[in-house]
């Protein structure tokens, strides 16, 4: 018997000209085991687990693979992972945020955005990263018009380093102000969460792209017993035009082909 994969079911990265899976692979645990919000604990999995989970998300139609500086060794990890394989995937990347001995910081200078984007094509063995997105640090607005991070990934865009920017931002005034100059959101959104859903709105009518964090509300959705939280979480987002894909960072393959097969059904059946 055949896995369901998603293969039929890419779709455009808003205007970008790419092409992504309705979900992405987050790989914040590949690189990172120190202060997550996940409500069980989890061991980084080693290279060739690493590589294992990337072929079966191949092989089940995810092209789209997220990740950032602030994931500890994600990025250095998924170059040497990910050789051989750079036309097969779309790298989503960050700049904004570091995090060095277990603590977070944020910068959002020209000369940091630079440096970061430049460091990032290095780690990723890559001459271009498909998406590169502001990790905001809860303050949208002041990010997007007092620092100079946007300009400087509009620049980067137009020397050709990256394909495109966006914000992965915490507010919905952030999420519309950062889709009128870029060209993606993350937002949050999901079955406990809707604060965000006019950044979708926005996106869906203005040929943006959005992509969704915590689909599934980090692994803590709770519903009434006999509904499957997985399905009810894909059916609000896919229900809605805007959503391009959804990042689930997990590194279970039965949870990954379970999501996948989910994803299958409720498009399958639109």
């Amino acid at each position: 018997m055949s896995l369901p994969t998603l293969h039929p079911f890419h779709r455009p990265l808003g205007s970008t000209g790419l092409m992504v899976s309705p979900l992405g692979l987050g790989t914040v645990k590949m690189g990172r085991d120190q202060g997550v919000k996940y409500p069980n604990g989890f061991t980084i999995p080693d290279d060739d687990d690493a590589r294992r989970l990337l072929k079966m998300a191949r092989e089940l139609g995810i092209n789209l693979i997220d990740t950032a500086p602030a994931y500890g060794r994600s990025e250095e990890r998924l170059g040497p992972l990910l050789r051989g394989q750079r036309d097969q995937w779309v790298i989503v990347s960050k700049v904004g945020e570091e995090f060095d001995n277990g603590q977070s910081r944020h910068d959002f200078s020209a000369e940091h955005t630079r440096r970061s984007v430049e460091r990032s094509l290095q780690r990723l063995e890559t001459e271009v990263i498909d998406l590169v997105l502001v990790h905001s640090d809860g303050n949208d607005l002041a990010i997007l018009t007092d620092s100079e991070v946007y300009q400087t990934l509009a620049t980067l865009k137009a020397e050709g380093k990256i394909r495109g920017f966006g914000f992965s931002g915490k507010t919905v005034e952030g999420g519309l102000k950062a889709l009128e100059q870029g060209d993606c959101a993350m937002v949050t959104y999901n079955l406990n969460e809707q604060a965000e859903r006019a950044v979708i709105d926005y996106a869906a009518a203005h040929g943006k792209a959005i992509l969704v964090k915590k689909a599934l509300a980090s692994g803590h959705v709770c519903l009434e017993s006999g509904v499957d939280p997985v399905r009810a979480s894909f059916e609000l987002l896919f229900g809605h035009p805007g959503v391009a894909s959804a990042i689930v960072g997990t590194i279970n393959p039965l949870h990954l082909a379970h999501n996948v097969a989910t994803v299958a059904k409720v498009l399958g059946s639109r």
